[in-house]
């Protein structure tokens, strides 16, 4: 009885993947860059004291004050 080896996936399928692969990554890099808080820490960041202050803000709390709305503290 002769016994014949066969390759069970498809020569795509490893391309398949990393087409998907590289999707996700650009999905979730699009993701975070829309969600970045940056640029808002930023601006706060470069008032004055007594800005902040009139917003009632210390410069401790610039960040709790920008993630708020996410992250509770």
């Amino acid at each position: 009885m002769a016994t014949i080896a066969t390759n069970r996936f498809s020569p795509r399928l490893p391309d398949l993947f990393a087409a998907v692969r590289k999707r996700l990554s650009r999905g979730a890099a699009a993701y975070i860059t829309k969600h970045s808080r940056r640029a808002e820490i930023e601006a706060l960041e470069a008032k004055s004291d007594a800005e902040l202050a009139r917003m009632g803000l210390t410069r401790d709390r610039i960040v709790h004050y920008v993630f708020a709305d996410r992250i509770w503290f």
